[in-house]
């Protein structure tokens, strides 16, 4: 019998959820400037890492409070930091049928494409000084997308279930490009893309307003999910099923 947390149904209801974390997200760092100061590292003195940014150092830090309340070990999160403490709190049971363990991992590439491609586009240029505000909605937006698309493990897991024989002779010739034509659902992506677009239309909107400014742009938000999120979710599904077997 299938996990339940495989089914169809629950998986597309995480996603749609999560469409709207990423969405308010976004919606907040875009209140303030680009404050580039923020991702330059060393900008901020010896009491910051100097291997690292504000975002960085920030990032580190909430990663470690949320290491010790146990949130690394369940093999659908991920860490953009390896260094973290051990968890404080006891250990779950968790439903190893879920998904396989695996080392994917690919928070550099959504760090680097937040910072680089995103935020430029997401807020105005300039410096309004609110550096502090900005990591912290930051840090709140890379955690968002990246446990958005580290969940491309499940959707893989229950891709491979719905068809195994043909999943299985793709992993073990190590066919990755017919592994990504069997999990690529075009119809699927443009739905995605279509109610990400309409959901940053109207959370972007103050109903109390007599004008028409928006508080983001929505074509932004459609660009991350179809240049970004979704590309590397795919990435995530072909890596996983090549371990999968393993």
């Amino acid at each position: 019998m299938k996990n339940k947390l495989l089914e169809i149904s629950h998986i597309r209801s995480c996603l749609i959820r999560m469409e709207e974390t990423i969405i308010f997200a976004l919606i907040e760092r875009a209140q303030f400037k680009l404050n580039d100061i923020i991702y330059k590292v060393g900008a901020f003195g010896s009491e910051i890492d100097q291997n690292d940014s504000l975002v960085g150092y920030l990032l580190h830090e909430t990663e470690t409070i949320h290491a010790r309340m146990r949130r690394y070990t369940s093999t659908q999160e991920k860490s953009f930091f390896t260094d973290l403490p051990k968890p404080m709190l006891p250990p779950l049971h968790e439903d190893h049928s879920t998904i396989k363990p695996n080392s994917i991992n690919v928070n550099d590439e959504i760090r680097h494409i937040y910072e680089k491609e995103t935020v430029p586009q997401l807020c105005e240029p300039g410096d309004d000084g609110q550096y502090g505000s900005s990591s912290v909605c930051d840090v709140t937006c890379l955690q968002a997308i990246s446990t958005r698309v580290h969940f491309a493990q499940l959707v893989a897991e229950s891709k491979y279930l719905e068809n195994k024989e043909k999943c299985d002779l793709y992993i073990k010739a190590g066919d990755d490009e017919s592994i990504m034509n069997l999990i690529t659902n075009k119809k699927v992506e443009a739905a995605v893309i279509d109610r990400v677009h309409k959901k940053a239309t109207a959370y972007g909107q103050d109903p109390g307003s007599e004008t028409e400014t928006s508080k983001i742009n929505a074509r932004i938000v459609t660009d991350l999910y179809s240049q970004w999120i979704i590309p590397l979710t795919k990435k995530v599904e072909v890596l996983y099923l090549l371990q999968r077997l393993k």
